[in-house]
């Protein structure tokens, strides 16, 4: 892609990507095993998935268009969603994503690719703990987004009985979690402060135990430490301004 960015979702032109720093950063199972980790989802985990999927649109039925992901991976979120546009550093997987209609792009999520306040919600599903800057790019989402914007959280918390399996699989250096770094629910309420965020509301699903999750679950409005899944939205803080003393 030479020239600008621009997307339908956001009307705007972004910001153009050095072509040495697309692919700066990304994780080899991602560039060399994106077929195989799309594939999971339509057998083993296609209960899981349908799990995820009905707990981030119960979350971001309301949320304001238009929509990023940022990690959008090969697209099936976005695509199940309607979110309109994407960005990840595996060029695999942004062709994967377009041909599931979405408007995706290669680049890193705390790159400067799209102006400020383009967007009404951003995404980030099951991509926190694979960031090596999550802070970076939380910011650079509070960036992107309108002053009433959205930020919609996917996570696998380390707390939970998935994320003790997938901590225990990134201990043993398994090809795809040996690059992830999972946080607990304190964690990411932190993390996200730190980037202007404040916490709006929480669901928690996929309470079958890992291998057994067979059924399409409902998810529970709040945090559970016993959810395999947790979804939660946040809105961006009120900038202060510095007051200026009148001068008489």
């Amino acid at each position: 892609m030479d020239g600008a960015l621009t997307t339908p979702a956001c009307g705007r032109a972004g910001k153009h990507l050095a072509g040495a720093s697309r692919t700066r950063g990304v994780l080899p199972p991602f560039k060399d095993l994106a077929s195989e980790y799309d594939r999971w989802f339509d057998g083993d985990g296609h209960s899981v998935f349908l799990t995820e999927l009905r707990a981030l649109a119960e979350v971001s039925a309301h949320a304001p268009k238009p929509w990023l992901e940022i990690g959008v991976g090969s697209g099936r979120f976005a695509h199940a969603l309607g979110i309109e546009a994407g960005v990840d550093p595996s060029a695999k997987m942004v062709e994967m994503a377009r041909t599931r209609g979405v408007n995706a792009f290669v680049g890193r999520g705390e790159q400067r690719l799209f102006d400020e306040e383009s967007f009404g919600t951003v995404f980030l599903i099951t991509t926190l703990c694979f960031l090596s800057s999550p802070r970076s790019v939380l910011k650079e989402a509070r960036r992107v987004l309108a002053p009433d914007g959205k930020i919609v959280l996917g996570l696998l918390l380390r707390e939970g009985p998935w994320g003790q399996l997938y901590e225990r699989k990134r201990e043993r250096g398994h090809r795809f979690y040996r690059y992830a770094s999972f946080y607990s629910f304190d964690e990411v309420s932190d993390l996200l402060a730190q980037a202007g965020f404040v916490m709006e509301r929480v669901v928690s699903a996929l309470f079958e135990p890992p291998g057994r999750s067979k059924h399409v679950e409902e998810p529970r409005e709040g945090y559970h430490s016993d959810a395999g899944f947790t979804v939660v939205l946040a809105g961006g803080q009120p900038v202060r301004r510095r007051r200026v003393r009148e001068v008489m």
